[in-house]
């Protein structure tokens, strides 16, 4: 047996460790770990007419060896890329062809939605499949965790309650933007446990004189003068679309972001009070793993061989209902995985109210 392994998408902590085990439970078992560079791109570039260049260029061999150390660093030793879907669908012929050609049996695949969502695919094209979800925005359709989102939040916590010193010292409204793209969960969750006074989501528009009037109270009721709010990327005011920038990404994406500072200069303009504007963006997917994210990559790494072994594939690894589960692959396009706002939202407050704890997962989700 033969394993292809890869990552695609934006990179994450907790990569490496589901690289190394995913290895080490292979070679237990006498198979070979074969590594793919940089997503699909890897597959998509490699040359049939250079082979060997291509073999060097565009696969790693993974080994115990190889990978003994890889969980003591951050990302993923594998690189990544986003790829547009259509540019793979373009390409599925050829891909196939260098699967055949690098003897691999089988694919792990490690991603968000895009990667997930192709691996299907090539699960209907007859691959063996299992698939792992990453994102720190935690958004994958139908697990309830994914890698890289406990260490996102853990630091966003650090940041938003460092960023209390300068907003506290200049008596001012600190806005905090989030990585999340159209799910709110990174936010709420960050804002939750800094205990931000206004937390805001991709998933419930606010209106901008109502928020100016509450960060005012909030900053008046605090006897150093100062409040926090925590803002996704997503968020958007009343009446008005998301902030994006710049040409669309490998993916066709164009990027979100800069909501913060569209409410800061508003804010200002509305009650003349001094703002801190901060975009956590890629310092959120900094660094090694927390413990959570390393005990569900070990853990989802060991659970995709483990199927194998049994001659199981067409599956999602997931952590549903507070245990590890496995779905059909196609799961993961079956719906989208946004904020319960009923449950954990005060859409008339902007912020975090989770209600009925009980029973609930233990990230609330």
């Amino acid at each position: 047996m033969r394993i292809g392994v890869l990552t695609g998408g934006g990179d994450v902590p907790g990569l490496n460790p589901a690289i190394q085990t995913i290895t080490r439970q292979a070679t237990d078992l006498g198979w070979e770990v074969i590594g793919i560079r940089r997503g699909w791109r890897g597959l998509l570039d490699f040359d049939l007419d250079d082979p060997e260049g291509s073999l060097e260029a565009c696969t790693m061999p993974l080994t115990a060896t190889s990978v003994r150390a890889i969980d003591r660093l951050g990302s993923t030793v594998l690189h990544t890329s986003r790829t547009h879907v259509a540019t793979l669908e373009a390409g599925t012929a050829h891909i196939l062809e260098v699967i055949a050609h690098l003897n691999i049996d089988a694919l792990v695949p490690i991603g968000g939605v895009d990667t997930l969502a192709y691996a299907a695919q090539l699960q209907a094209h007859g691959v063996r499949v299992n698939t792992i979800p990453k994102t720190m925005d935690n958004d994958v359709f139908g697990t309830d965790y994914c890698i890289g989102f406990s260490t996102a939040v853990t630091r966003s916590v650090d940041a938003i309650n460092a960023l209390r010193t300068p907003a506290g010292s200049h008596e001012r409204v600190g806005i905090i933007e989030l990585f999340g793209r159209k799910s709110g969960e990174t936010a709420l969750m960050s804002g939750y446990l800094a205990d931000a006074p206004r937390v805001l989501i991709a998933e419930v528009p606010f209106d901008m004189e109502r928020l100016a009037d509450m960060l005012m109270a909030d900053r008046a009721d605090n006897p150093s003068n100062y409040t926090m709010a925590v803002i996704s990327e997503g968020a958007r005011i009343e009446g008005s679309d998301a902030v994006e920038y710049g040409e669309t990404d490998a993916s066709g994406q164009r990027r979100l972001g800069g909501i913060s500072d569209v409410v800061s200069e508003e804010f200002k303009r509305l009650t003349g009070a001094g703002t801190i504007s901060q975009k956590l963006s890629y310092l959120m997917r900094t660094g090694t793993p927390d413990a959570l994210d390393t005990m569900v990559a070990r853990s989802m790494g060991a659970m995709a061989v483990q199927h194998l072994e049994q001659g199981r594939d067409g599956l999602m690894i997931a952590v549903r209902d507070g245990a590890y589960q496995s779905v059909p692959v196609s799961t993961c396009i079956e719906g989208q995985r946004r904020v319960d706002v009923a449950a954990h939202y005060d859409a008339d407050a902007y912020r975090p109210n989770i209600h009925n704890i009980n029973t609930k997962p233990m990230f609330l989700g």
